[in-house]
């Protein structure tokens, strides 16, 4: 079937009745965990995976899908209105907007932000659907020493792209790699790293490491710090002038462009994007000397580039079975839940699947855009909740998801012991995302590592005389060596800081 025949399967899927509403549903929820400080969209997904085991395959991926990147639409409502973003990749929408809600353009400020977001995520979610069926029949041919090599990239990008320090990135995907060990063997049948526990034969369950480990860990570090409430500016004068149409667009643009390209990238997605972008507009925009005192464009590009990021951060996950970020490893793990086999062969053998998750974000797209400008006053009044009512009521809500899955209290066991584990961490200024990306992947890597030098009778240079193979490889050093140049470091450094 050609694109257009694909995208129409897909929308005949979307439109369904039952995967409209849970669309609707994600995009709500996504926008309600943006508004809030300190539950972003991965704790809040990790929190209630458990409760898309009962819902059909396609409807679970839609509202998840829904959450991700309606999140980055609530994280500017708060980020421009109060001067508090509630999702982190929406911190740098903080500079400009919430000067021009002192300016009395609050609504031009938020139309940016929406339409920014509506024009991103549409061109990203077709660029999904342009270069899916294409990645597909490349990774096809793929043997497990191309998938082994490949994976290796990917973890050595989530280091090189990591916020904070590439040795702790590499120490944490360590770590995850030997969480993802525990169990019995694949082949021998050995019981590895149980300390005799017949509830760890099957392996660590990645529904309590989630939860536990992004879920509870952040609500521990959120109690940790007293609450921060603001108050919202009234919204007046929604529609922009056509200054501000003219000047909004090139930055719409150029943030789109960014946002497409980095949410690919193994460690990129939304937050990456967004500072980028906004860097960029600081040395290119002909206006560069009124960001940070009220200008569009800093509030246009970086909206544009965050849900551009979080739209094409699903191009890998669906198209090769490697989560991007850790927020794709969890809907790996929703699809391993529901019994599907992340990788090319979903295309192939769930096409339901994958052209309705791909249609739903254009309508989920098109959703926020109606809804949001109308619930706004909604969204604010969240804030009003107190952090000590709302988290201990989550973190029950996590602890009942967990054990409806696994039906036995060593479930719950898991998650306080991540959520220990991950408040630790964090203590430590350790990043999580890339310990989870290495629990994903390292039975992957194992399993491909295994059969690679199986079908080589035990020769290791089957991985190098392999041309893609090999060219992944030297990828995957080169960028280990970039990474590593203190001159790079400290650019990366800048990249996140310079606009705090």
């Amino acid at each position: 079937m050609d694109i257009f025949s694909n995208i129409a399967l897909g929308f005949s899927v979307a439109f369904g009745l039952n995967n409209i509403f849970y669309c609707l549903v994600g995009t709500l929820i996504g926008t309600a965990i943006g508004v809030l400080p300190g539950l972003g969209p991965l704790a809040t997904m990790a929190m209630l995976l458990p409760f898309t085991f009962g819902l059909e395959p396609t409807a679970a991926l839609i509202m998840l899908a829904g959450m991700y990147y309606g999140s980055q639409y609530g994280g500017s409502t708060t980020a421009i209105l109060i001067n508090l973003p509630g999702e982190s990749s929406s911190a740098v929408t903080t500079i400009d907007g919430h000067p021009m809600v002192k300016q009395g353009r609050a609504g031009p400020a938020l139309f940016a932000a929406g339409v920014g977001s509506f024009i991103a995520g549409s061109f990203a979610t077709f660029l999904i659907a342009l270069v899916a069926v294409p990645l597909t029949d490349v990774a096809l041919s793929f043997g497990p020493a191309e998938y082994f090599s490949l994976m290796v990239l990917g973890l050595v990008l989530s280091t090189a792209l990591a916020s904070g320090s590439a040795v702790k990135a590499i120490c944490m995907i360590c770590l995850g790699l030997l969480l993802g060990l525990i169990g019995l063997d694949p082949n021998t049948g050995v019981a590895r790293f149980t300390m005799g526990a017949p509830e760890l034969y099957e392996g660590i369950d990645i529904v309590s490491l989630a939860v536990g480990l992004f879920g509870i860990s952040e609500i521990l570090k959120n109690l940790e710090n007293p609450e921060v409430r603001g108050s919202s500016a009234p919204i007046s004068k929604l529609w922009p002038t056509r200054e501000d149409l003219r000047r909004m667009f090139a930055p719409i643009a150029r943030g789109t462009f960014i946002g497409s390209f980095l949410g690919v990238l193994p460690g990129g997605g939304a937050l990456l994007s967004s500072f980028v972008a906004y860097a960029l507009e600081k040395r290119v925009s002909r206006y560069r000397s009124q960001l940070g005192k009220g200008a569009i464009e800093g509030v246009a590009a970086p909206e544009a580039a965050n849900n551009a990021g979080a739209q094409t951060s699903f191009i890998p996950m669906l198209s090769l079975g490697i989560p991007g970020n850790a927020t794709m490893a969890i809907m790996i793990g929703a699809m391993m839940m529901q019994g599907i086999s992340p990788g090319p062969t979903v295309i192939v053998r769930n096409p339901d699947l994958f052209w309705g998750l791909i249609a739903s974000m254009w309508i989920g797209n098109a959703m926020l855009v109606i809804l949001n400008v109308p619930l706004i006053g909604i969204w604010v009044a969240l804030l009003r909740i107190p952090y000590s009512v709302m988290f201990p009521a989550i973190i029950v809500i996590c602890c009942i998801g967990a054990y409806s899955v696994q039906n036995t209290v060593f479930s719950s066991y898991i998650i306080l012991l991540a959520g220990l584990l991950g408040y630790l961490l964090i203590k430590l200024e350790c990043e999580l995302p890339p310990l989870i990306l290495g629990f994903i992947l390292g039975p992957m890597l194992e399993v491909h590592l295994r059969r690679a030098l199986i079908i080589s009778e035990g020769d290791p240079s089957v991985f190098v005389t392999r041309p893609i193979s090999a060219v992944l490889l030297c990828l995957a050093v080169v960028a280990l060596i970039v990474a590593s140049l203190p001159s790079i470091s400290r650019k990366r450094q800048e990249v996140f800081v310079e606009e705090e």
